[in-house]
């Protein structure tokens, strides 16, 4: 049986599911902030004339108004929760594509960019939702949702590599424990840099929203979500060092993959500590969350694919 061909049929499947529920987030989106928008104005008409009935047209328009609201958030929601269950079913399929490349290879699967991408991305969303049980995230779903199509669809066309034997370094144990661990410090970087990047916007484009929370709230869960990846990474840091002693008899070799997750791994201590002890807070500390996370897309793509190294394991 070609497991491969149907790990291929599901993660065909799981795309335009997800890019459905990122539809469906996107309009419940816009639709709370145009609704927000168009009635923030409630309760400051001075208007308050009288008819007979002794009832005030400042206040007619304001239940008027109050009703529409209702009924706008009402029809919102339900979108929220349909995109939602789309989700759920994208990440099903996504989840059997992962298990089916894996039965395929006889291995686990994220020993090119193709595997990675698709488990990286399988694995953000689940952080993703594992988080959402916490702390509502419905304001997060298109941006999360959106990047999550562009990279899985950018994997599935452009580093998609048939199944090949591992090269002799990879035949390791520390496989499995040094790329899952850094699979995990990806979702939770991701999360915080979408986190970051709205807080830079929230006051610029967002400044009538309701549905989007308060710059302080989302500094603060960004903070929390990249000192937990800020952990996993420190060790894949530490694997990837006990991993190359055992495979080229060295714990560090200055390899082009080596300085840029040493890199990373700079910029996000920088981050956490300059917001600790130095007060780095608002506009600073977002940016450098991105910079930290733009760095592991750097380091995902152009150090894969244009340098060369012993951790050249692109497949393309």
């Amino acid at each position: 049986m070609d497991f491969d061909r149907y790990s291929l049929f599901f993660l065909a499947s799981a795309l335009p599911i997800y890019t459905l529920g990122f539809i469906a987030y996107t309009v419940a989106f816009v639709q709370s902030i145009a609704g927000v928008s168009s009635h923030s104005g409630i309760g400051n008409s001075p208007d308050t004339r009288t008819h007979n009935t002794g009832v005030a047209y400042g206040d007619a328009n304001k239940v008027g108004t109050l009703v529409k609201v209702a009924n706008l958030f009402g029809k919102t929601h339900k979108l929220f929760r349909v995109a939602t269950v789309l989700s759920f079913i994208g990440v099903v399929l996504h989840g059997t594509s992962v298990i089916l490349r894996g039965i395929a290879a006889g291995r686990v699967p994220w020993a090119n960019m193709y595997e990675f991408a698709l488990t990286s991305t399988f694995v953000c969303v689940l952080v993703f939702l594992s988080v959402a049980r916490k702390v509502d995230l419905n304001f997060l779903a298109p941006f999360f949702f959106g990047l999550i199509v562009i990279f899985l669809g950018s994997g599935l066309t452009l580093v998609y590599v048939p199944i090949s034997p591992l090269p002799p370094a990879l035949h390791s144990y520390w496989l499995i424990i040094h790329i899952l661990v850094a699979i995990l410090a990806t979702g939770f970087f991701m999360l915080g840099a979408l986190l970051s990047g709205l807080q830079l916007s929230r006051n610029v484009f967002f400044a009538q929203s309701r549905l989007i929370p308060n710059v302080d709230f989302l500094e603060n869960i960004a903070y929390k979500l990249n000192v937990i990846g800020f952990v996993f990474w420190s060790f894949t840091l530490v694997a990837g060092a006990i991993w190359a002693e055992k495979a080229w008899g060295r714990f560090w070799g200055w390899d082009t993959k080596e300085i840029w997750t040493f890199i990373i791994w700079i910029l996000y201590a920088a981050y956490i500590h300059a917001r600790a002890t130095a007060g780095w807070r608002g506009t600073r500390s977002s940016v450098l969350s991105l910079i930290g996370f733009t760095t592991i897309i750097f380091n995902f793509t152009i150090v894969n694919v244009f340098f060369s190294g012993l951790h050249s394991y692109s497949g393309l």
